[in-house]
């Protein structure tokens, strides 16, 4: 890391049934999308999780925080906390939340216009997720206090 700002970042989208999964490069700004990890009732599938850091190696873990429209926690908040906690414990990484607050819809909107120019047939819900955690990572590059984070674990 440069500065204390990380270079490569894993990025997640936190749900309650599925989380999205995206890289990120603070070099080009931008994410690509990953996979798909079950979070079931039983917990993470953190043996995908820890495959995907052998794998991508990451300076930081960004993972999406539900606010609500007036930026309060609300029930979903907890997931994403919770991921975040076991994340910093399980990787000794900085856990960054950032707002995701409309990157669902952006995502719809963004999967939509990729359906349009005939680079997706149908509507896929695991690309979706994916895709919502491309705009996190993205979003947080996109910071001018990146590297620098408002709230971090």
């Amino acid at each position: 890391m440069t500065s204390g700002t990380p270079e490569r970042v894993l990025g997640f989208d936190v749900g309650s049934r599925r989380i999205g999964v995206a890289c990120g490069s603070r070099y080009t700004g931008s994410a690509q999308p990953l996979e798909v990890i079950a979070h079931r009732a039983g917990g993470i599938d953190w043996t995908a999780v820890d495959r995907l850091f052998g794998e991508w190696q990451p300076d930081a873990v960004v993972v999406g925080l539900p606010l609500t429209l007036e930026g309060a926690d609300q029930p979903a908040s907890t997931l994403a906390r919770d991921f975040g906690r076991g994340a910093a414990e399980r990787y000794a990484l900085p856990v960054i939340f950032q707002d995701e607050r409309h990157s669902s819809q952006e995502a719809a909107a963004r999967f939509a216009a990729a359906r349009r120019s005939g680079t997706r047939r149908r509507r896929d819900a695991d690309a979706l997720d994916s895709l919502a955690a491309v705009i996190i990572v993205e979003r947080y590059f996109a910071r001018p206090s990146c590297g620098q984070p408002h709230e971090e674990t």
